[in-house]
């Protein structure tokens, strides 16, 4: 399909879940001839760089994203926007030195506004055309959507029905012309990761700080008073491995290690990022969500999910893992559908908007 084009994939920088949902994309290239080249940092770079160790790749700085201890975030929000901006004008800056240096014929930003060229096919991922913000949620609406309609194509990463998974984030009444819904993506298949329960907890974090480590904190406390051998992934490949009481405590693990751990346990712990809601929708686990508190999307999407009554949710600051773990029985295992022919029709589109690219060159020399 790409005869060898090379195309250049940059996950967001905000914990692992955008690098993560890049994988099952990264696959579907490699299948059909071309060539990625990982463009990211930090996490995101370590953990593809796991997945693909025989890529090209390149370190692209992005913004570093903190939060506030509280659950109100705006005024950190407010703060730190200049300085996303900037990023985006960095990061456009960056790919217009980058792309002849790397030969590419087009770019795969995930949620990233500035890897983004006008000489090339470039295309966004992302699930959220309408973000719900704890401020300015009509004007910040509005500036998403014209920088997402400076993309040849953005692939939402949701079934084009509504609510699909990401519910009010990815459907609306009025959608730019350039979507696409591409399904749910997972790296993870039920297939390949399916096996005998093992009876412990298995908990998966990830994202900004300081949540991140006051939310590993907690749950490290509250698992070695609980019975059983317990598996925490900090989600920070950087780190080594620890063994606290009955606690492993691990960076991260490749993908089959990953899967089988989240198939092999009785309860799952996780934020309620995205990527991970379509992950446990591959592997059709249910799951204990904690939104990240003051983060709108995490919170509207646990309360969006635990309305079904698919999943737990809990909040941060009253988590308690011994009344989830009596409580499993209410749960039931959202549905397994993946359907991989989306995703297929995406690349078609944009191995076409290569080739016309190609031609119209050639054309003009």
């Amino acid at each position: 399909m790409f005869n060898g084009a090379r195309i250049l994939v940059a996950p967001l920088d905000w914990g692992l879940g955008h690098a993560a949902r890049c994988v099952p994309v990264i696959r579907s290239l490699m299948k059909h001839r071309a060539v990625p080249v990982i463009g990211a940092d930090g996490g995101p770079l370590a953990l593809l760089s796991d997945e693909f160790p025989g890529l090209e790749q390149v370190r692209l700085p992005g913004a570093t994203v903190r939060y506030a201890k509280g659950k109100d975030q705006r005024r950190s929000m407010v703060r730190q926007f200049p300085k996303l901006l900037r990023s985006i004008r960095e990061e456009r800056s960056l790919l217009d030195r980058l792309q002849h240096e790397l030969a590419l014929d087009a770019v795969i930003s995930d949620q990233r506004f500035g890897i983004r060229s006008n000489a090339l096919a470039s295309v966004i991922i992302t699930h959220q055309l309408f973000p719900i913000t704890p401020i300015l949620k009509g004007p910040l609406r509005r500036l998403n959507q014209r920088l997402i309609g400076r993309f040849d194509r953005c692939w939402v990463m949701d079934h084009d029905e509504p609510p699909g998974l990401s519910g009010e984030l990815g459907h609306g009444a009025k959608v730019l012309a350039n979507v696409r819904y591409i399904g749910p993506q997972s790296r993870f298949t039920r297939e390949a990761s399916a096996c005998p329960k093992q009876g412990r907890i298995v908990a998966v974090i990830s994202g900004p700080e300081p949540h991140r480590t006051l939310f590993e904190k907690i749950l490290i406390d509250q698992l070695e008073a609980i019975p059983g051998d317990h598996l925490l992934v900090r989600g920070l490949p950087s780190t080594a491995q620890e063994q606290r009481a009955n606690v492993t405590i691990v960076p991260h693990l490749p993908t089959d290690l990953l899967a089988h751990a989240l198939t092999s346990t009785d309860l799952i712990v996780s934020r309620s990022g995205y990527t991970t809601l379509m992950d446990l929708h591959a592997l059709g686990r249910s799951a204990l969500l904690v939104p990240t508190p003051g983060q709108p999307e995490q919170e509207y999407l646990a309360q969006l999910h635990g309305s079904t009554g698919l999943f737990m949710v809990q909040q941060q600051d009253r988590i308690d893992l011994g009344a989830a773990m009596a409580d499993l029985k209410g749960t039931s295992n959202p549905p397994d559908s993946m359907d991989h022919r989306p995703l297929e029709r995406a690349l078609e589109d944009l191995a076409d908007m290569i080739q016309h690219r190609r031609t119209v060159t050639f054309s003009r020399t």
